[in-house]
């Protein structure tokens, strides 16, 4: 194929792409059959256990060969870098010292389960992880170790064609389409990719798992326990788990767990290794912890080619 047929066919091809995001069909009003939305007064329904006590704590993937080259990720299955690695192995040591000064709000006992994305990026995060948290000796040392757990449930949106480019091209030759994702992410999203209302559904039903499971191994729940931090408390007995994945989808999840609707994606960041804690009482979610990364701050302040990637990553809406 000459350079001008195949110029003329990538034209032809992101113009199709355009005019079908042009006419992209709107979704269905809140509360009808087909819509993901209640109607106006209806109550949503929550995934959590009526009555659960218990704790997630979400950590996304170390920094990855495609972040730091710019590249849009997706369900592209680059590896940790070499930063990257450094981030996770210390996220890693943080959650399994958690009970150090200043400790985390993550119960001392052991994690149920680390979920993870499968995606290779956070895979290996999950298992630096998980050796640092079953690497007890003595009387530390765990009965069992804690089970690593893929869920396809956790796989980062789908970014379709922009899977694999640089932000700049991606700009270049999807300028509109990725205006509207950065401003409206119900209205648009990448050509061949997911939707965050497609995006809920897997991550609701992977949530809903992941709850369940802890709500096998939860205490019955304790009356007048107080929902205000600072005063005399029991100690923290609930089962907890970790849950290893992305940007994207932790967004949408941390979303459906606070029942947040899905127009505020863009409000809740998430760090490279950072960590997240979603705190349940009596079946109530409560943000106890948000991109908490002061366990990085050594290799933060002799890198700064890492903060000015994530900068201009969190600018570009590349997932």
């Amino acid at each position: 194929m000459s350079d001008a047929t195949e110029a003329a066919s990538v034209a032809t091809s992101e113009a199709l792409s355009e005019a079908a995001f042009q006419a992209a069909p709107e979704a269905p009003p809140a509360g009808e059959p087909s819509s993901l939305e209640p109607a106006p007064g209806e109550p949503a329904p929550s995934i959590i256990p009526a009555g659960l006590d218990a704790i997630l704590a979400f950590v996304r993937h170390g920094e990855s060969e495609w972040v730091a080259e710019g590249r849009f990720q997706g369900q592209g299955d680059p590896p940790l870098s070499e930063l990257g690695r450094r981030q996770a192995l210390l996220t890693a040591r943080r959650i399994g010292r958690r009970t150090r000064r200043p400790a985390l709000p993550l119960p001392a006992g052991a994690p149920l389960a680390i979920v993870h994305s499968p995606l290779a990026r956070a895979a290996e995060t999950a298992a630096l992880i998980g050796r640092a948290v079953n690497g007890g000796r003595g009387d530390d040392a765990l009965e069992a170790p804690v089970p690593l757990l893929p869920e396809p449930g956790l796989l980062e949106i789908g970014q379709g064609e922009w899977e694999g480019l640089p932000s700049a091209e991606v700009s270049t030759r999807w300028g509109e389409r990725l205006e509207t994702w950065r401003r409206d992410p119900l209205a648009a999203w990448a050509p061949g990719g997911e939707s965050i209302v497609e995006v809920d559904v897997r991550v609701r039903v992977a949530l809903t798992r992941i709850l369940a499971e802890l709500a096998t191994h939860a205490p019955a729940p304790t009356a007048g326990r107080s929902q205000v931090l600072g005063y005399a408390d029991l100690p923290a007995d609930e089962p907890w788990s970790i849950v290893v994945g992305h940007d994207g989808v932790f967004k949408v999840a941390l979303l459906a767990l606070l029942d947040y609707p899905l127009a505020r994606f863009w409000t809740l960041p998430f760090a490279l290794s950072g960590i997240t804690v979603v705190e349940i009482r009596g079946g109530r979610p409560r943000l106890r912890l948000h991109n908490a990364t002061d366990h990085l701050s050594g290799i933060e302040t002799d890198d700064a080619a890492a903060r000015a990637r994530t900068a201009e990553r969190q600018r570009s809406g590349a997932l």
